[in-house]
């Protein structure tokens, strides 16, 4: 889920920016210190949106640079348990596959792909389901569940579910509708 959080921090503003106007300075920091950053309490950090109130800097002994507390808002991405994503098939291995949600990677392992044996082409890289026949590969365009969520230290993983019913590749479910229709 996307949100816009207000956050509060003391940004270091260096020398080498004190020619920019304050703003630009100091959104600039921010971008350098928290756009990429994943953490547990606010999810991976997309932007700096906007910069509310900024203090008075200080300059602190030993360090030109100087020191602004801040206001800002920002831009995240935070997974949720149970929620609903949709994204594609980046990366197929044996053991499962890579699913691009946004702007992280979730994986769904072997075992959460489908209800039905599923096999690992090697060759074609690729799922197939031994009695529906069908198949999950790179570049398909898949509805997953999230069912597992570990952040921190800027590292994830997200685990993803594509077994429950109306999940999986788009495709098998337009097929389905075909299908019926006839």
């Amino acid at each position: 889920m996307y949100k816009i959080v207000t956050v509060e921090d003391k940004i270091r503003v260096p020398p080498s920016k004190f020619e920019m106007d304050l703003e630009e300075a100091v959104k600039s920091s921010l971008e350098e210190k928290w756009e990429g950053l994943i953490d547990k309490d606010l999810g991976v950090v997309l932007a700096v949106v906007s910069i509310g109130k900024i203090g008075e800097g200080k300059i602190l002994p030993g360090d030109g640079a100087l020191h602004y507390p801040v206001e800002f808002k920002l831009l995240v991405f935070y997974p949720e348990l149970h929620d609903l994503v949709k994204g594609y098939v980046i990366d197929v291995t044996e053991f499962g596959v890579f699913i691009r949600i946004g702007p992280v990677d979730g994986m769904v392992h072997v075992s959460q792909i489908m209800d039905d044996f599923v096999s690992y082409d090697e060759k074609n890289r690729m799922f197939v389901g031994r009695d529906t026949k069908r198949t999950m590969r790179e570049s398909d365009i898949v509805r997953a569940r999230i069912i597992s969520i570990s952040m921190g230290n800027n590292q994830y993983k997200i685990g993803l579910t594509t077994r429950q019913p109306g999940l999986g590749v788009i495709d098998w479910y337009k097929k389905e509708k075909k299908e019926e229709k006839k």
